[in-house]
């Protein structure tokens, strides 16, 4: 074989070579496949944190601002592909989506690598797709309400019961802002005396098999972030009981919790 039909060939090779690291790096680099209604990668169940809001009592214009900068400060600790869910306790004491928002953070133009994907435009598919929704969703969850009924545990227990917060969703956390007064069939700490509180509250186990009995353990696993929002009348010696008795009730259904103040 001649030396030119040997170098052809070579040629040849060299270049079905490059096609072909061409063909698969064109297969690996590009980009995953995501739910155009959740932003979430399609086919897997992404860690979720859930922002509760219990709005069964008025807040003040201070306690407001610092519940949407709470929002605010869960949305920065999102790494790319994790869940936000906003939710609120609202005026009929009911666990709704609020403005059904509830999405994966597609990354912003600072967490991605320039050399595969453009910063600029990262960004403004953020502020279209993830960070307007919020904004929008915010306005309306800060917006003061009142209800009679408190079902704070049931309302926990419902959103265990959402598929997008099931049990096998990965580092669940729930950032609960509440007063902690429980108003519901289940139990309420209200009475004529608050003086009775330790004495009118029943005890922690039964509350716990009861949400088992009808929820299943769905909590079971859950972290969750309590800022307890101070109200007028509540010593704080009846503040430190009901800690302690919630501490009780989530230990007993498998719930690891915080309290931090607003």
């Amino acid at each position: 074989m001649r030396g030119k039909d040997i170098l052809g060939i070579i040629n040849i090779v060299i270049v079905a070579g490059v096609l072909g690291a061409i063909s698969y790096a064109a297969l690996v680099l590009q980009p995953p496949e995501y739910d155009p209604n959740t932003l979430c990668l399609s086919g897997e169940q992404p860690a979720h944190m859930a922002l509760v809001i219990d709005k069964t009592d008025l807040y003040s214009p201070e306690q407001a601002a610092r519940i949407e900068q709470l929002a605010l400060d869960s949305r920065d600790r999102l790494e790319i592909g994790e869940r936000l869910s906003l939710y609120e306790l609202d005026a009929r004491g009911e666990l709704i989506n609020t403005n059904g928002f509830s999405l994966c953070n597609p990354g912003r133009g600072d967490q991605i690598n320039p050399l595969y994907r453009n910063p600029a435009r990262v960004e403004a598919r953020y502020q279209a797709l993830f960070e307007g929704p919020l904004q929008s969703a915010l306005a309306d969850l800060v917006e003061p309400k009142e209800s009679p009924a408190s079902p704070i545990i049931e309302a926990l227990a419902d959103l265990a019961l959402e598929e997008g917060f099931a049990p096998n969703t990965p580092r669940r956390t729930v950032i609960l802002v509440s007063d902690m007064l429980q108003n519901s069939r289940l139990f309420s700490v209200y009475g004529r005396a608050r003086s009775d509180l330790a004495n009118r509250l029943p005890p922690p186990g039964r509350v716990a098999a009861l949400i088992e009995d009808e929820y299943g353990d769905v909590l079971a696993g859950v972290r969750i972030e309590i800022y307890l929002i101070e109200r007028r009348g509540w010593s704080a010696e009846q503040r430190d009981l009901l800690q302690a008795y919630w501490s009780e009730v989530f230990r007993q259904l498998g719930v690891r919790e915080e309290w931090r103040t607003l």
